[in-house]
């Protein structure tokens, strides 16, 4: 086992495939090749969430960026590639900060690095930490006048309903008084276009989904025999969402850390949820965690949507 792998992430992996449905983390997806795999996914023909996003970010940017408002803290979670954070930052008037929170050390500071070299008057404060917890929020030079809590990408819909309640509780605190929250959700629509999103033609979500496995093998010393799973993503319509599983072809043990897990042929590892919303759905549950949903902007097939909620 690889001595950056922690015994806390060890114990939550073993915990996990110690489940009646054996269950592994979606943040196990992004070592380096895993986070290359999910760039070349958001281009592909059928996965339409980054692009949809996109388009709306750019067709409404003004109403947006006046929205935020002058000196306003940007705190973005989960930095990924940043494209739609630059349509943002480019828009913003005189941004006090932009304080960029993820637990990817590596990547957090490289893309922190990229936006300073881009937009020299902003200020640029990344905080290493797990966003679905409190974290205490970086001094910037100039006071920000309120925070705007970023959430962009469907990534809300990686968590169940009870969890993404307690990270808009987290959203909440986090932005503070007078403070709003900008957040992507992916809306429920014909379950057609949705499961051809995670089955796409090319097989770049079933290799991002494998090399979970291949990524436990190295970093934590598991010893998944890789050519006995593939990949299944189904949209279970009743629940609102898409189920992502491995599913294994041959009887086999594997051994990790300390421990044993047997897993049968025809058995599945659940990897990710991907729940989409109905804009009352989403609505109601930013109510419970003290939000109110101001304005909602959608693309012109109601694919996804980009939600403004003050506190």
């Amino acid at each position: 086992m690889s001595m950056t792998a922690s015994d806390g992430a060890l114990q939550e992996i073993i915990s996990g495939l110690q489940q009646t449905e054996k269950m592994i983390s979606p943040k196990y997806f992004y070592d380096e090749r895993g986070s290359q795999l999910f760039d070349q996914i958001t281009t592909l023909p059928e996965y339409y969430p980054t692009e949809t996003e996109f388009g709306i970010m750019r067709e409404s940017i003004d109403e947006i960026a006046g929205l935020i408002g002058p000196q306003a803290s940007l705190i973005e979670y989960g930095s990924g590639s940043s494209r739609k954070t630059r349509v943002l930052l480019e828009h913003l008037n005189e941004q006090a900060v932009y304080v960029p929170v993820d637990i990817s050390e590596e990547h957090l500071l490289e893309s922190a690095r990229q936006l300073r070299s881009e937009f020299a008057s902003l200020e640029v404060l990344p905080v290493v930490a797990d966003f679905t917890k409190r974290f205490a929020l970086p001094s910037p030079t100039v006071m920000p006048l309120r925070n705007i809590v970023y959430f962009p990408g469907s990534t809300i819909g990686n968590f169940t309903h009870a969890a993404a309640g307690d990270l808009l509780e987290v959203m909440y605190h986090e932005a503070g008084e007078n403070g709003a929250m900008l957040i992507g959700v992916d809306l429920q629509k014909d379950p057609h276009i949705i499961e051809r999103a995670y089955n796409d033609s090319a097989g770049v979500t079933a290799e991002f989904n494998l090399n979970m496995l291949r990524h436990l093998n190295r970093e934590y010393g598991s010893d998944f025999d890789l050519d006995s799973w593939s990949h299944e993503a189904h949209y279970n319509e009743s629940e609102g969402r898409v189920e992502i599983r491995l599913i294994n072809a041959t009887m086999q043990t594997i051994h990790i850390g300390q421990e044993q897990v047997i897993i049968d042929e025809g058995e599945g590892i659940l990897t990710e949820y991907s729940h989409k919303y109905t804009l009352a759905g989403f609505a109601e549950m930013a109510e419970q965690s003290g939000f109110e949903v101001e304005r909602v902007w959608t693309d012109a097939n109601d694919l996804f949507s980009v939600q403004y909620c003050t506190r």
